[in-house]
């Protein structure tokens, strides 16, 4: 993303916790919230902070360029030489797939112990630390890499899995996770199937097998059969080129073609199957002038790609040069890759993307991407995208009558979010209806470097052109525990571009760190049956740039939890704690919340009184009492207690201020909670006081001074309401 102007760069305000640089304040280890939802896959994932450990637990943290960032459930377990993660197994496995990260240039092994024996499982960093410095704003990124390996035994379910970092073994590591599968038997050759083998084909050596490939997939071509490539890792060092011809593995844990670009098609008409290996590459940097990606151009009509574990390449697949048409992407595995899982590159209409498996992928997860021609027709259905670290979890660049459906989307980056549907990157424009049913966002969102506010869960950019003239449903979208905002509408270029024709029906929001819905530019949307809980700051931000033009006119009906919108449009609020949680007994409610005051004077704004630092405060006008301060929580929520706070500092001499509480849940009507009395604030015991009531349902919560013994006006730096 490029920098959005001034008015919309501000820094996040500051808080009164211990916060990162992201923005999100650092919070107690726990086991992550998980989501259903996604791609049906045959491992099961165990994360490290979930197991027994002697090692040191790492985040959670939401920072731009931290290890822990990029962690599932950003949250990760440090061991030492001696440490270990020892994994309780939830279903039977015989394999194990561990998803770490090492200190920078080191490599070596760890030690996987089940059952009294030890293996060697490889690891490096080669694979990591990558710069990009021509994306603007990025940093060093993509920390994990995955290692597999065979445990020659198979476990039944609760059996323990220990990975340790022995003598002799790298000296540190940080687990994020391990995937365990039972892995079956490696495939048998097809009896009418030619075999790269008799082509020259020597597995598990040096050499070069990319010429014994191409007779083989010639032979296959003009006789109508298939390729067969049995169990070993066989050395692809020159792009393939494939047509009308399918090419079957024994299976993704046991046929391997290492290269950096297995197939390249310049052009294709199509019928291509590509069915169950792996494509291990050696891409150590992201080069966007190299196609070094498994596969790479044409697929044509028709083909089939199936079962394949991609993992350390450029792209999985990028599809470009000329027209694709209904193909079936389906049931694959794609893992740290620098840059895009798959991109439809134009030309890609009436295709399917079904039931994949994405993770640590260091730009979008899944993209249509209508460059020159649009991708139209598409599905892309029940994929799972974890961890992309440098843009979205699915990304609609463009393009028409395409559908995303029963997606999950987990733990997004910097210069992303979770879902977008936008014009930009010079796509052909979004028409006809796109559809958007049933996904799922969990922890997705992030503080973009350059634009210094969050990205949403879900969110739609007119950075190129107004988004009109398309139809556009999200249905039975839900949004769990999003860093920054659920929904964003923007244009990305600051220009105030329309956005019209969007309907959103039927959503759960669970946990937001600041609004339910953003909006930063003009337009229209209707927002109907959207229950929220666990709202950071208030329902909505509606403040467009330029500051000229119409706010977004949000329509709808049957809304409930996010009521309120944020009041000054001068600043943005800090996320109110994450990963944002439904509020538990005792937790401020008001930090963060739209405040206003019958007056203030200047340099003292009623915003100081709930921005968690308690240096800073509201001042009312002096000797007019009486003089309110009131504070929205943006939806009805049970309280039992008020604190109030002056700033800490000696300088502060005692005082007493007098104090009525109220509270309203329409903004309209209040009664009084704790009636007209006294509070002592003395710097000796901290300058606090604080009021206890029966719990009761309020939204809005009101102070009324009438008296102040130290100064003539009513005095607060933070003001505090507890939930019960």
């Amino acid at each position: 993303m490029s920098r959005i102007p001034a008015l919309l760069a501000v820094a996040l305000a500051a808080s009164g916790l211990t916060v990162l640089s992201g923005g999100v304040p650092a919070a107690a280890a726990t086991c992550p919230t998980t989501a259903s939802g996604g791609a049906s896959v045959p491992f099961r994932t165990v994360e490290a902070e979930c197991s027994a450990t002697n090692g040191s637990a790492v985040g959670p943290d939401y920072t731009q360029g931290s290890i822990a960032s990029e962690a599932s459930g950003r949250q990760a377990v440090r061991i030492t030489t001696g440490q270990y993660v020892e994994f309780t197994l939830p279903a039977a496995a015989n394999s194990i797939n561990v998803h770490y990260n090492l200190p920078d240039g080191s490599s070596g092994r760890l030690s996987v112990s089940v059952n009294g024996s030890t293996l060697a499982l490889p690891v490096t960093s080669r694979y990591t630390y990558v710069d990009t410095g021509f994306i603007t704003g990025s940093k060093t990124h993509h920390f994990f890499d995955d290692a597999r390996l065979l445990l020659g035994q198979n476990l039944a379910a609760g059996a323990k899995v220990r990975v340790q970092a022995n003598s002799g073994d790298v000296g540190q590591a940080t687990i994020d996770l391990a995937d365990f599968e039972q892995v079956g038997g490696a495939g048998s050759k097809p009896s009418a199937a030619l075999s790269v083998t008799d082509y020259g084909a020597t597995a598990n050596d040096s050499s070069d097998d990319s010429q014994a490939f191409r007779n083989a997939l010639s032979a296959a071509r003009s006789q109508g059969r298939e390729v067969w490539v049995p169990s070993g890792r066989f050395e692809i060092g020159s792009a393939l080129q494939i047509d009308q011809t399918t090419v079957r593995g024994a299976g993704q844990w046991y046929t391997v073609l290492h290269g950096n670009n297995i197939f390249n098609n310049g052009s294709a008409s199509g019928n291509i199957k590509l069915y169950d290996f792996a494509v291990f590459g050696d891409v150590t940097e992201r080069n966007d002038g190299s196609p070094d990606n498994a596969f790479h151009g044409v697929l044509g009509t028709g083909s089939v790609v199936s079962g394949l574990w991609i993992q350390d390449t450029k792209c999985g697949l990028w599809l470009m040069n000329g027209a694709s048409s209904n193909l079936t992407i389906e049931n694959n595995r794609i893992l740290d890759t620098q840059a895009d899982g798959v991109n439809f590159d134009g030309a890609v209409t009436n295709s399917t993307l079904r039931n994949n498996y994405l993770r640590n992928n260091g730009d979008d997860g899944l993209a249509l991407w209508s460059n020159g021609q649009a991708d139209s027709g598409n599905s892309l259905v029940n994929n799972t995208v974890v961890q992309p670290n440098l843009a979205n979890g699915i990304a609609l660049y463009g393009g028409s009558n395409n559908t995303v459906s029963g997606n999950l989307v987990q733990d997004t980056n910097a210069l992303g979010g979770g879902y977008l549907v936008a014009n930009r990157f010079n796509s052909v424009p979004l028409g006809g209806t796109v559809t958007l049913s049933n996904n799922t966002a969990l922890r997705a969102g992030a503080l973009d470097p350059n634009w210094k506010f969050g990205v949403g869960a879900l969110w739609f950019d007119a950075r190129d052109q107004a988004i009109t003239g398309v139809t556009i449903r999200v249905t039975g979208f839900t949004a769990i525990q999003s860093p920054y905002e659920a929904i964003q509408f923007i244009d990305g270029n600051g220009a105030g571009k329309q956005i019209q024709g969007i309907t959103i029906d039927g959503v759960s929001v669970q946990g937001v760190g600041t609004f339910v819905a953003q909006s930063q530019t003009q337009g229209s949307v209707s927002i109907s049956n959207l229950t929220a809980s666990g709202v950071g700051v208030t329902g909505t931000y509606n403040c467009p740039y330029p500051t000229s033009i119409p706010r977004m006119t949000f329509g709808g009906s049957g809304n409930s939890g996010w009521t309120g919108t944020w009041s000054d449009c001068s600043t943005w609020p800090a996320p109110n704690s994450g990963p944002p949680q439904p509020p538990t007994s005792g937790s401020n409610l008001a930090r963060g919340k739209a405040i206003s005051a019958s007056a203030s004077v200047g340099g003292f704004p009623p915003s100081n009184a709930n921005d968690g630092d308690a240096n800073s405060y509201w001042e009312s006008a002096n000797n007019a009492f009486p003089q309110t301060l009131t504070v929205d929580l943006g939806a009805a929520a049970s309280i039992n207690k008020v604190t109030l706070r002056l700033p800490p500092s000696s300088a502060w001499g005692a005082r007493t201020q007098t104090v009525t509480i109220s509270g309203s849940t329409d903004g309209g009507s209040y009664t009084t909670l704790v009636g007209s009395r006294g509070y002592a604030f003395d710097p000796a015991s901290g300058n606090t006081a604080s009021a206890s009531f029966t719990a009761t349902s309020q939204r809005f919560v009101r102070l009324t001074f009438t008296g102040n013994t130290g100064w003539p006006a009513g005095q607060v730096s933070e003001f505090e309401v507890a939930a019960s």
